[in-house]
């Protein structure tokens, strides 16, 4: 009775476990920030953004990225899917794309430069993690502290 009861706690606390790390895994969020930038890669490839991306995610728009731009969409999971439209020129006919990305496990935001992925660079060059600048603080007024018992002096 004893051993019975013993090894019921442990299968369940195995379970628990398991369920942990499965959702620790499937439920990861990530904030993915797509970049229409121009970049040089590493080997002196150039990168040249087109003039504009337009991105959905789950079959929603996440911005129309001119070049220059950024957007940011929120993703679950390790293996992320977007939809391409990409207009090469001003006035010129769009193109699908399909993307299939798996994201890395250790970052939490991702940014995925879209000309460097769509000519085929490798994951170190598009793909880098996202580093919020530090926040400077503006340095206020210093309070100017006055004697409370000094006499006004009348020099006038």
């Amino acid at each position: 009775m004893k051993n019975r009861r013993i090894l019921v706690r442990a299968l369940a606390i195995l379970v628990i476990i398991g369920i942990a790390v499965c959702m620790c895994i499937i439920g990861r969020g990530h904030t993915v920030y797509f970049d229409n930038k121009s970049m040089t890669g590493p080997d002196g490839t150039e990168y040249k953004a087109p003039y504009r991306i337009q991105v959905f995610v789950n079959d929603e728009s996440v911005g129309k990225i001119k070049e220059g731009e950024r957007a940011m969409a929120s993703a679950m999971g390790q293996e992320f899917k977007a939809v391409l439209h990409i207009t090469p020129e001003k006035d010129a006919k769009k193109v699908g794309s399909a993307i299939t990305l798996k994201l890395p496990y250790h970052m939490d935001g991702i940014i995925i430069n879209l000309p460097a992925l769509l000519n085929g660079a490798p994951e170190e060059v598009y793909m880098e993690e996202f580093i919020p600048a530090p926040v400077t603080e503006t340095e206020e007024d210093e309070e100017v502290v006055t004697d409370e018992f000094a006499m006004p002096t009348d020099e006038g």
